[in-house]
């Protein structure tokens, strides 16, 4: 174990067989990600679509933490959720068109242009990149001063985020409530629509900077509240509670389901989880 694995591990809160098992199924991907880079002039572009609580963070860590010691190149790691509209915005939002906007997560209230100009700074190699983060104990973004800067050439740009790639729907698919969320406070579908509208739009020009587009596939919704909770569990300072966490994860519900089913036949690589989050097999 190098040291670099050791430190993946020790963030992570990972056990060594986690090694073992991400050089089983992760090396092909990491290959057409070098290989992919000795062709390329710039950074690969590499995006993680995956729901609550797949792995999409660890991955995301694990392939830089490789690249950058297979490469020596410098390697950032991005999350959508760092690019969240500010809580200000979409309390607007929530005023302006439906309140169910005032929670973060579905497509709507995410900066994408703040997100592309990100990349697209990356890519160029600018002298200074703002990584803005985003705190979920405010539910609003990080003060910019506690923010990281990077700076110089990067070899590896990773995005990972549960709607990342996802394309929308149909108008005939929006029609019928499919949750309890949806019957009871989005009785007239406007939430939805008005989601569906964004992903529509900047959403699907942000995901095609993409080189190339990785799947982390959940068995089936009924998986992720188990997940998130666990996710929950694990967190110094819990933020909900169960009842709380089901009532979340119904905001995604929709999309995650369409992109289970839809973006498969798209993905590059697609690793299939079981229930207890192994992985099963790529597909």
């Amino acid at each position: 174990m190098t040291f670099a694995e050791q430190k993946f591990l020790q963030r992570n809160q990972l056990p060594d067989s986690y090694l073992a098992m991400a050089k089983e199924w992760f090396h092909p991907l990491l290959a057409d990600i070098s290989q992919r880079a000795q062709v390329s002039e710039g950074p690969q572009v590499v995006f993680i679509n995956g729901s609550q609580g797949s792995g999409k963070s660890t991955l995301a860590d694990y392939l830089c933490t490789s690249t950058a010691e297979q490469q020596g190149s410098q390697c950032v790691a991005l999350s959508l959720d760092d690019f969240y509209l500010t809580r200000e915005q979409r309390i607007e939002l929530a005023h302006d068109v439906h309140p169910l906007l005032a929670t973060r997560g579905v497509p709507g209230t995410h900066d994408i242009p703040l997100a592309m100009a990100t990349i697209k700074s990356l890519i160029m190699g600018q002298d200074e990149t703002l990584i803005t983060r985003f705190d979920k104990g405010t539910d609003d973004r990080y003060p910019v001063q506690d923010c990281l800067t990077l700076s110089g050439p990067v070899g590896l740009i990773i995005l990972e985020g549960w709607c990342v790639g996802a394309k929308p729907q149909s108008d005939e698919a929006l029609e019928t409530a499919i949750n309890r969320l949806e019957q009871q406070e989005d009785t007239q579908g406007l939430w939805r629509v008005y989601s569906n509208n964004a992903l529509a739009g900047t959403y699907q020009r942000l995901f095609e900077m993409a080189d190339s587009l990785v799947m982390l596939r959940a068995p089936s919704f009924d998986s992720i509240f188990k997940w998130r909770l666990e996710q929950e569990r694990k967190m110094s300072m819990p933020l909900m509670d169960e009842a709380e966490i089901l009532r979340f994860i119904q905001h995604y519900q929709r999309l995650t389901e369409h992109c289970l089913l839809e973006i498969p036949k798209r993905a590059d690589h697609l690793f299939q989880l079981n229930s207890e989050r192994q992985i099963s097999g790529p597909q």
